[in-house]
């Protein structure tokens, strides 16, 4: 990829943060067909805190299933948290109302994983990308909405002309270009990306990447930026998170979680890295024992010990709680 790779930490992170979660949790029931009852909880995200800075980029990385997805539509109140705290640029939206929630929707966009399938087929690309408007400012007339969507066609790298055709004109890359320009439509502060380049080809993930990154800098966009691949989180992220069964394990600045990896579990995902040289790598790869286990049915004490090459008895009787070892840099480990 070539652009730099985004600081550590960014200017503006001494100010309020733009997104603060505490606690936030989502359990889903799962019911007996024949009894409508509740025979079980899925703890898809459980007791996860963070926050997001101004201008900031959360890379929030892990295995599928884990909960990321989830999370971040549960930031967005798209899903209803169980339980746990919102706030958003200060303000408690955790139980706010319907009329409240669509008036602070213009602060937070998403940016789905699937280019197409997240576009309405039977509306031109112009009037994707002029809805929020007309949604959000519904005082602006048809020609300052066209005008408006003809600037985000050209600045996410669209034709103006190419605002009369349909999502299935366009290539994988061009569709997710519409995406962006949907979420900037709206002027969020806050835009949650749900592994927004895992369905494009490499070459065009880079770009996409870097026009994130670009309009990061010229909009002060704050980013969840969800995804698997950790050579894109490593390159758009400031600060990274990394989620095993619904709870954040470890969470720090790049450079310190990619140097210095305390979590097991983060030990095995960056062993699991390609590198070019495989003999450069200087440590061998971790395999992990067994698979993920079901949020069901969820290991007692760390949900990780069954896996974990380093566990020891409290690792099975003990849940270890999110600590800060140093600083920035929190784990959730008993041995660390």
């Amino acid at each position: 990829m070539g652009r730099m790779m985004a600081n550590d930490q960014p200017e503006a992170a001494v100010r309020v943060p733009v997104l603060e979660v505490e606690g936030i949790a989502r359990h889903f029931a799962v019911r007996e067909r024949a009894l409508s009852r509740t025979k079980a909880q899925v703890h898809a995200v459980d007791g996860v805190s963070f926050a997001i800075a101004p201008g900031e980029t959360l890379g929030l990385v892990g295995e599928s299933g884990c909960g990321k997805s989830t999370l971040g539509r549960t930031v967005l109140r798209l899903i209803e948290p169980t339980g746990g705290t919102i706030r958003l640029l200060g303000q408690d939206i955790t139980h706010v109302g319907r009329e409240p929630l669509r008036r602070l929707r213009r602060h937070m966009q998403m940016i789905f994983q699937d280019p197409f399938s997240s576009l309405n087929p039977r509306l031109t690309a112009g009037d994707i990308v002029g809805e929020p408007i007309g949604y959000h400012q519904p005082g602006a007339t048809a020609a300052e909405t066209a005008e408006r969507v003809a600037a985000l066609f050209a600045r996410v790298g669209l034709r103006p002309e190419q605002m009369a055709d349909y999502p299935s004109q366009f290539s994988g890359g061009q569709r997710q270009r519409i995406g962006i320009a949907r979420a900037l439509a709206a002027g969020p502060d806050l835009i949650v990306g749900d592994e927004p380049v895992s369905a494009l080809d490499v070459s065009v993930q880079a770009q996409v990447i870097n026009l994130l990154m670009d309009l990061q800098d010229e909009f002060g966009l704050s980013y969840l930026f969800i995804a698997h691949d950790l050579a894109v989180v490593q390159h758009i992220s400031h600060r990274v998170a990394v989620m095993y069964l619904g709870r954040i394990v470890e969470l720090a600045p790049k450079r310190a979680l990619f140097a210095h990896p305390l979590h097991p579990y983060t030990e095995a995902l960056l062993s699991a890295v390609p590198v070019p040289d495989p003999a450069a790598r200087g440590k061998q790869r971790i395999i992990l024992a067994g698979d993920l286990p079901s949020p069901i049915h969820r290991p007692a004490g760390c949900h990780f010990h069954t896996r974990c090459p380093y566990a020891v008895a409290r690792c099975a009787g003990e849940a270890p709680v999110l600590r800060e070892v140093d600083s920035g840099h929190w784990v959730s480990c008993h041995l660390r």
